[in-house]
């Protein structure tokens, strides 16, 4: 049976300059996907997935007064799809609560569906739904949860125009017949879908979605895909009559690869304030980017490049107010985070911590908690969750 760690266990891990407060969290050994998420009272939020030899569990903690909670289960299941890139997650909405799983649809190898589940107190939680009704055995995957209003919106990439019919249960990619497309619809916190569109009917197949919320509406942020392969970062805008505007780039980086590179977009949003970054190695230069938008994803300002040294992603961003961002990226197997401002003025990069540029340490995560910015992150060597706190004031 594997170890659960019931009290966060507390140190100090020190860089030549900076200071992190490490916290290990409340999950138990072998915890992998971890995903942040602070609501808009502040209260910050953890979850994560734990496996065991047959079943798998969501699961997640609160941080209180100093420490995480006691893990509360959400769900668990035999036949779930657990991925390093496509990690469930969680939102809350005042007091209704809604999480995702991936759940496998057949014995296919790339055949899963987007389950719900929806609580009012995120300690009972409802029956989880499959939130697309297209019933094809196929990709549904990489899955943004975004309150909005007393609702939910909930984006993903839907592969029902990747199989052909009849052979829905073709294994992998050799199987795809048309393209991967990205999806929306509003939930009610019941879970009930209230709307649905279609965003985009062509996209990059396994880079992971982020929704954002303007003064103007939600935002949707992913990676694109050109008939020419051209993979750059796309932006769709919800407008007040319940229309979405034709997806458009957000800078045209122009990287040409005939495969999906497993790096989506990160985003954050204060009023009309946007903020992006992003993945790319166009010109077989990987770089990790930043722009900024002040009315609401219409127009962005030039790119600002984030990282020094070589790279591989996983990106997460994060608005302190209207012209200052932090960014968080991988640069080898060193976790680094970083003040921007708007007119490209950066802070020193402060080093979060040394994981690993394996799959299995997954995408490190990054949300405010008050006057300190939390990141979580695999440690693949003790296979634990850990997160690590850092003032504001440091960046």
């Amino acid at each position: 049976m594997k170890r659960l760690i019931l009290l966060a266990v507390l140190f100090t891990a020190c860089t030549s300059k900076d200071a992190t407060t490490l916290v290990q969290a409340p999950a138990a050994t072998g915890s992998a996907e971890p995903f942040l998420f602070t609501d808009e009272a502040g209260r910050v939020y953890l979850s994560w997935v734990e496996k065991g030899d047959s079943i798998s569990s969501l699961k997640y903690s609160q941080w209180d007064k100093g420490n995480w909670t006691a893990p509360v289960q959400i769900a668990s299941g035999k036949n779930w799809f657990v991925n390093w890139a496509d990690y469930p997650m969680l939102a809350i909405n005042k007091n209704q609560f809604v999480a995702h799983f991936l759940e496998r649809s057949s014995d296919a190898r790339l055949a899963y569906t987007v389950q719900l589940t929806t609580s009012a107190d995120g300690k009972a939680w409802n029956k989880p739904m499959v939130v697309h009704d297209d019933g094809k055995h196929a990709e549904h995957g990489f899955v943004s949860l975004l309150p909005y209003g007393a609702n939910f919106l909930v984006a993903w990439l839907d592969g029902r125009n990747t199989v052909m019919e009849g052979i829905e249960d073709m294994d992998g990619h050799e199987g795809h017949h048309g393209a991967m497309s990205l999806r929306a619809a509003i939930i009610n916190p019941r879970g009930e879908k209230l709307k649905e569109w279609e965003l985009d009917n062509k996209t990059c197949d396994c880079c992971q979605t982020i929704a954002a919320l303007t003064s103007d509406g939600p935002v949707v942020i992913y990676r694109d895909r050109s008939d020419e392969e051209l993979r750059d970062i796309s932006i769709v805008r919800l407008q007040q009559d319940s229309v979405w505007t034709k997806p458009a780039s957000i800078y045209s980086d122009n990287w040409k690869i005939a495969g999906c590179p497993v790096n989506g977009p990160r985003a954050d949003a204060i009023d009309n304030t946007l903020a992006i970054a992003w993945f790319t190695a166009a010109d077989s230069q990987p770089t990790v980017k930043l722009i900024f938008s002040t009315d609401g994803g219409k127009t962005f300002d030039k790119p600002i490049q984030i990282n020094t040294g070589a790279t591989i992603g996983r990106v997460d961003v994060l608005l302190l107010d209207a012209t200052t961002a932090l960014v968080s990226w991988m640069e080898d197997a060193t976790l680094k985070s970083m003040r921007v401002e708007r007119d490209g003025s950066k802070g020193k990069p402060i080093q979060i911590a040394s994981t690993s540029e394996a799959r299995s340490s997954g995408f490190p995560q990054m949300t405010k908690a008050g006057d300190k910015i939390v990141f979580a992150w695999t440690d693949t060597g003790q296979e634990l969750i850990q997160t690590s706190f850092v003032a504001i004031s440091s960046f």
